[in-house]
């Protein structure tokens, strides 16, 4: 049996987890540079907020409810997301983690799920606050469409025999359902097929003719043939890009080249976490394609480096290079980003013949410059090219503090 964990509307529930104040009024959560929303507790979604609404579209309505308003702040949710798996993970015997708000675990052979699983959502929610919804059932779909069904009573659903199964299928929402995108709703839509009752009835031929081998699996899974495996790991990463809007826009090389080494430093981190090292980096610079009164300009270049590397050094230099390269006065920059492609794992070094290498001393560097910012916060040793002023940077009105990642704003019981 598989069982799928998901936290409820997580970085609301983050949220609120250090201003139990919130508790029952409406919040949402807005993107990068505060555009859109991208979490609501439940009480925002009764104001009539939907996914995705740009947060100028609807600062009415955000202002008649009086809803509270934070902005995405990814550090805290990556920490609070992190106690959410750990705690998970003592109860299953494989965990997989599938999201930073959700995992599927695997019960093996366990019997008795009506006691267990309540017992699992309640240790999470009383360890860690977050409230979390669980679903159980014989494949991971089914597990998806049970924690779903979950959500709406009481928090766990265990879809364990043929009849449970056929009973949650018959009227659960063929658009809700897990692997049906907006393409293939359009199409089931014009079939009359509504519920996913009504799909698994259809042939299993149809569904290869018609959704490929992942539409026959869920054909499978559907029917409770297990056909996503538990250790169907994603494929590898093949790259790693670091990519923002910019809070104004950008006229000027040098505050270019500020942004783009702080999008560099954070890709050669990413790689370095990832133990991998890139072959080729690209640039791209993006105008605002929306403002039809400014001359529009997306520039791109990919720099092949002769030796593949992580450290932010080069990534930092070759990315500033090409940034300079790139960049056309006149024009106004709204966004730009960097993208490491060509990976190779970290230990898999190819030297070149004809090109200095310096047995790894800027690596050991940027390892060192690492762990001087996991101990003391991000940003606390970076490269100078990123500049002090940031005018640029994203814009977060309403962020909250870091709580759990700052040790200035760790809460303090008075």
């Amino acid at each position: 049996m598989f069982a799928l964990c998901d936290c409820n509307n997580f970085y609301a529930s983050a949220e609120r987890l250090f201003d139990p104040a919130l508790n029952g009024k409406p919040v949402v959560v807005l993107s990068n540079n505060d555009g859109c929303v991208i979490a609501r507790s439940e009480e925002a979604k009764q104001c009539g907020i939907k996914m995705g609404d740009p947060e100028f579209l609807i600062r009415d309505i955000l202002k008649k409810h009086h809803v509270n308003i934070f902005s995405s702040n990814y550090v805290l949710y990556g920490d609070i997301s992190e106690r959410v798996m750990k705690n998970l993970a003592r109860w299953f015997p494989r965990l997989d983690v599938y999201s930073i708000d959700e995992a599927f675990g695997w019960l093996g052979g366990v019997q008795d799920l009506q006691t267990l699983i309540p017992k699992i959502r309640a240790s999470v929610v009383m360890n860690t606050g977050i409230p979390v919804s669980i679903g159980v059932a014989p494949t991971k779909t089914l597990a998806k469409l049970a924690n779903k069904i979950a959500k709406k009573s009481g928090g766990t659903m265990i879809l364990d025999t043929p009849e449970a199964i056929t009973k949650a299928v018959a009227t659960f929402p063929v658009e809700d359902l897990w692997g049906v995108g907006r393409q293939y709703y359009k199409k089931l839509e014009s079939l009359g097929i509504e519920t996913v009752g009504q799909l698994r009835e259809l042939p299993e031929m149809w569904f290869k003719q018609h959704m490929t081998i992942q539409g026959q699996r869920m054909w499978n899974e559907l029917w409770g043939r297990a056909a996503i495996p538990f250790d169907n790991m994603p494929e590898t990463t093949k790259c790693i890009s670091v990519s923002r809007s910019f809070r104004n826009y950008i006229e000027d090389p040098t505050v270019l080249c500020e942004a783009v080494t702080l999008y560099a430093s954070r890709a050669a981190e990413k790689l370095r976490r990832a133990g991998l090292r890139c072959l080729y980096l690209q640039v791209f610079l993006y105008t605002n394609e929306h403002r039809e009164d400014h001359p529009q300009h997306y520039p791109s270049h990919t720099h092949k480096l002769a030796i593949a590397s992580n450290n932010t050094h080069d990534i930092v230099k070759i990315a500033n290079t090409v940034a300079r390269a790139l960049f056309m006065h006149g024009m106004k920059y709204r966004k730009a980003g960097v993208v490491a492609t060509g990976l190779v794992h970290e230990q898999e070094l190819q030297l070149h013949l004809f090109k200095p290498h310096d047995g790894g001393k800027l690596d050991l560097l940027s390892e060192a410059i690492d762990r001087v910012n996991l101990a003391y916060g991000r940003g606390t040793l970076r490269m100078a090219s990123e500049g002090y002023v940031k005018s640029w940077r994203l814009k977060h009105e309403f962020l909250s503090k870091g709580y759990t990642t700052r040790w200035h704003e760790i809460i303090k019981a008075v």
